[in-house]
C-alpha cells in the first residue's frame, strides 16, 4: 500500500498550488508519510498549503490537520 498526502486550503478545499518540495507524494509507509510532513510543513505552508489529509491507498487516515502553528 502506498502513503499520499493530499494538499489541502484551511478549509479542506485543494491547495492552489503547491510547492516544489511537494512532488513527492507517495510513501511506502506511514512513518515516512508523517516524517516528510514534519520535515517539510513550514515550506508547504509558505506555499499555500494550510492542511493535509493522509489516505492509505484510498482510505482516509486522518485530516485535515492544519499545517498553521498553535497560537
Amino acid at each position: 500500500m502506498s502513503w499520499t498526502w493530499i494538499y489541502q486550503t484551511e478549509d479542506g478545499t485543494p491547495a492552489p498550488s503547491l510547492p516544489a518540495e511537494a512532488v513527492l507524494t507517495e510513501f511506502p509507509t506511514q512513518t515516512d508519510a508523517e516524517e516528510y510532513i514534519g520535515q517539510t510543513w513550514e515550506a508547504l505552508l509558505a506555499g499555500g498549503v494550510e492542511a493535509v489529509t493522509l489516505y492509505e491507498a484510498d482510505r482516509e487516515v486522518y485530516g485535515p490537520m492544519s499545517l498553521k502553528p498553535a497560537q
